[in-house]
């Protein structure tokens, strides 16, 4: 049933990582945007909103055998360990940032990070969640000084800021990770990257990655 479907395609969410960006999407806004959008954006960029939007757009794309795939590897003890040591990250990240130029992490235990940080695609999504807010905010200054102006002249007057995003999300996902695993053994990490490189995951992810732009720009759209 649609509805059944619909549950499938939340819990997916959630464990994927897809729903924690549909929550920071109006929390990084409202951080960013003058008083007088706070009350527009905390309506129009709601999470429950933000999600509902790209539950619909994904949702035909994944049948209830890939979401239930989906679940099977990331719901596994091996993801939980992970989920677990991301939530014990406390400031000793900081100090473990500063380090990193002294003290280089071994190639093959980067390389593993990228890998699992490629097929994740943690880095993708971040850099496109904070290119997205951006383009909002950039929106909102221009409504400001009275400017009216499309979404594609928005998206050609954004774009250039889209690589560098994506590099300082890289690096943050990089250190973040190193940090958070430290003590997970090589082999553990690998089989980490290998549940997310499973057909159902990956299709999970990529159209959560093709539906976001599309769902900004609905919600965009709600803002007077």
């Amino acid at each position: 049933s649609e509805q059944a479907h619909a549950a499938q395609l939340d819990r997916a969410f959630e464990l994927a990582g897809v729903r924690l960006l549909c929550e920071q999407s109006g929390t990084l806004l409202q951080r960013g945007a003058p008083e007088s959008y706070q009350k527009q954006l905390a309506s129009a960029f709601a999470a429950e909103a933000v999600c509902a939007d790209l539950a619909a757009a994904v949702a035909p794309r994944l049948e209830a055998a890939q979401l239930a795939e989906v679940e099977q590897a990331l719901d596994s003890e091996l993801a939980r360990r992970f989920t677990a040591a991301e939530r014990e990250v406390d400031d000793g990240l900081v100090d473990y940032r500063k380090q990193l130029a002294d003290k280089p992490p071994r190639a093959d235990r980067v390389e593993l990070v990228h890998r699992l940080d490629r097929a994740a695609r943690t880095t993708d999504l971040a850099a496109l969640l904070r290119y997205e807010v951006g383009k909002t905010l950039a929106l909102l200054s221009l409504r400001q000084r009275g400017e009216r102006i499309s979404e594609p002249a928005l998206a050609q007057q954004t774009a250039q800021q889209a690589e560098g995003i994506h590099a300082s999300s890289g690096q943050a996902v990089e250190s973040f990770m190193l940090y958070a695993y430290r003590q997970m053994p090589s082999e553990q990490v690998q089989a980490y990257a290998e549940l997310y490189e499973r057909p159902a995951v990956k299709r999970l992810l990529d159209a959560s990655l093709e539906a976001l732009p599309g769902v900004f720009a609905k919600r965009r759209a709600l803002l007077k």
